[in-house]
């Protein structure tokens, strides 16, 4: 917290400054620009531009307080916001597979293992146009929202980064938006899974499939189908957890949507 007081003070003495409007972890900021913009960077990780906007992802684990993007052009600036505390919901789950809650040494290194491979792609940044039409994939009941606290079998785990659709097994799945599958695979916790890059920095992710519909690869356009929707991986019945991803951060679905398709 001291070494970004520091730099807020750096940025006020140093170049133009601008402080923004507050923003809670897992929400989205969005930054008008000026014309000159090169890029945009939180925590030295490029932003999504659309529109002449810097649409920023800001994680849940994000520490309440002064942030700073730095927006590099013709002339240098630093923009400062702040994050403030959201109390998401509790959510208690009970999972009979034990070892979906306590997994053995030989699954942890495995989980180690596609934990890696899943925060490369979130970290992964490609350049081209951002989509200009974003879809909720499924129009379902919503089972269990983005950022719950969730408790599985009474013990505490990571926050919930997506959002659960309740759906019937074998439901299809349609991509959100246009994009490349960049990852696919059937993993521990998320069972089958797809990874769906937008652009730069732009990422979705639907699991607990029952099928993968789709290749490593592969260009996709808004509604071609991704797979089916099961209950793979650590899920108490079917359903579609999406999840969506700006700058390495997972954010809240739902809101996402709400901005990608906003008209200019």
């Amino acid at each position: 917290m001291a070494k970004m007081r520091r730099s807020v003070l750096l940025a006020m003495l140093l170049g133009p400054f601008v402080v923004l409007a507050d923003v809670v972890p897992g929400g989205i900021l969005v930054v008008p620009l000026p014309a000159d913009v090169v890029m945009v960077t939180f925590e030295d990780r490029p932003l999504l531009i659309r529109n002449s906007k810097a649409i920023v992802g800001i994680g849940l684990t994000v520490v309440p307080g002064n942030q700073m993007l730095e927006i590099s052009g013709d002339t240098p600036r630093s923009h400062v916001f702040k994050v403030v505390p959201k109390n998401y919901p509790e959510q208690r789950i009970q999972i009979a597979n034990q070892k979906m809650v306590d997994p053995d040494p030989e699954s942890l290194k495995r989980i180690e293992s596609e934990a890696i491979r899943m925060e490369a792609i979130y970290r992964s940044f490609t350049s081209g146009p951002a989509p200009t039409v974003f879809n909720k994939p499924l129009n379902g009941r919503t089972s269990s929202p983005f950022g719950f606290r969730r408790v599985f079998n009474g013990e505490a785990r990571n926050p919930h980064s997506g959002l659960d659709i309740a759906a019937p097994s074998g439901t299809p799945v349609p991509s959100p938006a246009n994009g490349a599958i960049v990852l696919t695979g059937d993993f521990y916790f998320n069972g089958l899974s797809v990874f769906v890059d937008h652009g730069q920095g732009f990422i979705t992710m639907v699991c607990h499939l029952s099928v993968i519909g789709v290749k490593e690869g592969q260009m996709v356009k808004t509604g071609d189908i991704l797979g089916k929707v099961g209950a793979t991986g650590r899920a108490t019945g079917p359903h579609l957890h999406w999840s969506v991803s700006l700058n390495g951060y997972r954010v809240e679905p739902m809101e996402a949507v709400r901005i990608i398709s906003a008209k200019p």
